[in-house]
C-alpha cells in the first residue's frame, strides 16, 4: 500500500494525532532483556486530595492570576500562557462558554475534540445534552448559565487532566470563579467535583448534596451542587434517572434561594 493511501486509511479510522515522532516495526521480535529487580509500586496519590506540580509553575500561574482584575484580562492571561505542553498539541484555548453575568456557573472537565476544534466547551454531543439538561429545569448557556472547565486545553487522546495539569491551571480557575462570582457552582463529574472540593469521592456518594467551596480570592464560599458529567450520561444511560434527580434538587435550592 502506498504511503499516501495508508495516510488516508488512518484518518478514515479515526486517528487524529501522532504519538512518536519516529515510525516503530511492531512485527520485530522484541530484543530479549535481562529481567529487572522487583521495585515496590509507587502508591497512587488520591485523586483531587493534593494536586501536585513544582512549586515555581504553580506560584507563576497564581501570580499571573492575581494580576488580573477582569475576566477579560484573565482570558488573556490564559491564552498567552504557554506552561502546559498541553497547549501544545491543542488546537485552541477554550476558555468559557455562556452569559457572563449569569449567577451560575458550570465547570467540566477539559475540552474534548470538537471543543477544541471550535474554542467552545461543551459544544459536541455531550453539549448537546447539557443543554437539554438545562433546558429541562427552565435554564440556557445563551441567559442564565456560564460554563468554563478545569484546563482550558484538550489532553491528548481525551484523556483526564494530569494532576500537575489540573494544579497548574487552578489558580486560574479560582479566580476566573471569582470573577464570575456565581450564586451557585455546578461541578459536572468527577473530575471537576474532585479538584473543585478535594474530595476523593464518587459521584454517587455526593449526588443531591451542597457543599461550601472555598479559594482565596473568594470572600465567602460559594454554594456548589455537583453531578454527572454529559459524557458518563451518554456511555451509561440508566444513570439519566439519577442525574434527572440532581437536576430537580437544583432547581428546588436555586428558587427556594431567589436565584431564578
Amino acid at each position: 500500500m502506498h504511503a499516501k493511501q495508508i495516510l488516508e486509511w488512518q484518518l478514515e479510522a479515526g486517528a487524529d494525532e501522532a504519538i512518536g515522532e519516529t515510525p516503530v516495526n511492531r512485527l520485530a521480535p522484541a530484543p530479549v532483556q535481562a529481567p529487572k529487580p522487583m521495585e515496590a509500586p509507587m502508591p497512587k496519590p488520591a485523586f483531587g486530595t493534593k494536586l501536585v506540580a513544582p512549586v515555581e509553575a504553580i506560584a507563576s500561574t497564581r501570580a499571573i492570576a492575581d494580576a488580573c482584575t477582569t475576566r477579560e484580562e484573565l482570558e488573556a492571561a490564559v491564552r498567552a500562557f504557554d506552561g502546559l505542553s498541553i497547549k501544545k498539541t491543542a488546537m485552541n484555548t477554550v476558555f468559557c462558554d455562556g452569559n457572563p453575568q449569569a449567577k451560575i456557573m458550570l465547570i467540566g472537565e477539559a475540552p474534548g475534540a470538537q471543543e477544541d476544534q471550535q474554542g467552545i466547551p461543551f459544544c459536541g454531543p455531550s453539549g448537546k445534552l447539557l443543554d437539554k439538561m438545562l433546558s429541562a429545569i427552565g435554564l440556557s448557556r445563551a441567559d442564565t448559565v456560564y460554563i468554563s472547565n478545569t484546563v482550558f486545553w484538550r489532553p491528548p487522546g481525551n484523556r483526564q487532566p494530569s494532576l500537575e495539569e489540573l494544579a497548574l491551571c487552578q489558580p486560574f480557575v479560582q479566580k476566573h470563579i471569582a470573577l464570575i462570582g456565581p450564586k451557585l457552582l455546578i461541578a459536572l463529574g468527577g473530575v471537576a467535583t474532585n479538584a473543585l472540593l478535594a474530595k476523593d469521592l464518587s459521584i454517587s456518594r455526593m449526588r443531591m448534596k451542597l457543599y461550601d467551596y472555598s479559594n482565596p480570592y473568594l470572600e465567602a464560599p460559594v454554594p456548589t451542587a455537583v453531578t454527572f458529567h454529559p459524557s458518563y450520561l451518554m456511555r451509561s444511560p440508566g444513570q439519566k434517572r439519577l442525574a434527572w434527580q440532581d437536576l430537580q434538587f437544583i432547581r428546588q435550592w436555586l428558587e427556594s434561594n431567589g436565584v431564578v
